[in-house]
């Protein structure tokens, strides 16, 4: 019994946090013009000017900038956090940001100073099923444990995750079912990525069709229709694509690209 009560509330916390990150509202997005970069509001109004040659998203008011080859890193009033000298730099993220400088690698903290201290190892987080899988000669299927629905075996593979979704695949085709047993896309996607690299569970799913990426909502619908050659994970609210032209920029959750 302590055992089930600690996994609900494991449930409970890892969705409240997920949904939380997922509802971020960026004040401020980087927005591309041309070659330029600057930041925009959610209306697309610039407010940071077009100074940089490529920007990436504030993640607790501190975001990096490039110019020419070189990063440095800014607050969410445009102001230097550091001086543009690194030759690699990656976003903050639990108060520290990995950077490269002189052929070394090494994170620094929010006001830039270097940090001596290993970063704090994560827990591994383990995601709860909603059912249980259902085999038959050779395919699977599900049963949910809450109501009635249930999902034939007809299916190669079936994944879940945090928001009640099933991704199912026939052959080499994924397709997505709802907690109601509602097919909500038909197998069409090359590849549905609900894991990053790191392990974290994606806020939104990325979908692949013919080369191409978009992006599914919190319901399974299609967010942002496959037309990106690249397409990262959403973080802060932004998520960095690249378009068939090869220039990037980013999108916010409603799917509305922040450059021209």
């Amino acid at each position: 019994m302590k055992h089930f009560f600690l996994s609900c509330w494991l449930l409970l916390f890892l969705v409240t946090v997920c949904a939380a990150q997922l509802h971020v509202t960026p004040r401020l997005i980087p927005f591309r013009q041309g070659s330029q970069w600057g930041y925009a509001d959610q209306q697309r109004h610039l407010v940071l000017p077009l100074r940089y040659d490529e920007a990436g998203p504030f993640v607790d008011e501190l975001a990096w900038v490039r110019k020419g080859t070189h990063y440095g890193y800014i607050d969410g009033a445009g102001n230097p956090v550091t001086s543009v000298q690194f030759t690699r730099a990656g976003n903050f993220h639990l108060n520290r940001a990995t950077v490269e400088l002189n052929g070394e690698t090494f994170d620094i903290g929010p006001g830039g100073r270097r940090l001596v201290e290993p970063a704090p190892e994560e827990p591994e987080t383990d995601y709860l099923e909603q059912g249980d899988l259902v085999r038959k000669n050779g395919k699977v299927g599900f049963r949910f444990s809450v109501g009635q629905a249930t999902i034939p075996a007809e299916y190669d593979e079936i994944r879940d995750n945090y928001n009640g979704l099933l991704f199912v695949r026939q052959g080499q085709q994924w397709g997505v079912i709802n907690s109601a047993g509602n097919l909500v896309q038909p197998v069409q996607f090359d590849n549905i990525q609900t894991i990053a690299n790191n392990g974290d569970v994606l806020l939104l799913p990325i979908v692949a069709k013919g080369g191409r990426y978009g992006y599914l909502d919190e319901q399974g619908q299609i967010l942002v229709e496959p037309q990106y050659r690249e397409a990262a994970p959403f973080m802060a609210g932004v998520a960095r694509v690249v378009t068939q032209a090869g220039q990037p920029g980013y999108i916010n959750t409603n799917g509305v690209e922040f450059f021209e």
